[in-house]
């Protein structure tokens, strides 16, 4: 009976030892990290969107970048909004959001950056450069566009 008792008992043990490790269960909650800024090409759209979008969107557009899970608002899928469009392009629905003149929730909240006024710090208030750097990243989120 002692070792019916003893056998149980290391059974609980092991159990809880188990459980204990299980990764799913001392997982932290994601979160975003605010880095600051770093400078890219203005005449690069891809360079832009790669180093600034794809976090959260994902180098492919689609809303799977590895931020993309920590947000309280999935990142929008960039490769249908010409599809979700009647099968034209918003370029400038798409340029207003990155610029931060749009009413999509998502844009410049505290998980979206407003990328106009950043843009126009990084380009020390040159709007000349900061219309090429929006003007790029759309044309290169056009690219996207499933066929």
């Amino acid at each position: 009976m002692k070792k019916v008792i003893w056998m149980f008992a290391a059974l609980i043990v092991i159990t809880y030892t188990v459980a204990a490790q299980d990764p799913t269960q001392s997982q932290a909650p994601k979160t975003i990290q605010h880095v600051p800024v770093k400078p890219t090409s203005a005449a690069s759209g891809k360079e832009m969107f790669n180093t600034y979008c794809a976090v959260c969107h994902g180098t492919d557009g689609k809303g799977g970048g590895p931020a993309a899970s920590a947000l309280k608002v999935p990142p929008a899928d960039l490769t249908t909004l010409a599809k979700n469009n009647g099968g034209k392009y918003p370029a400038l629905k798409v340029t207003s959001a990155i610029r931060g003149e749009s009413d999509h929730p998502a844009h410049g909240s505290k998980e979206m950056p407003v990328w106009g006024s950043l843009f126009l710090n990084m380009s020390h208030g040159h709007e000349s450069e900061v219309q090429q750097r929006v003007s790029n990243l759309s044309q290169y989120i056009e690219s996207l566009q499933a066929k």
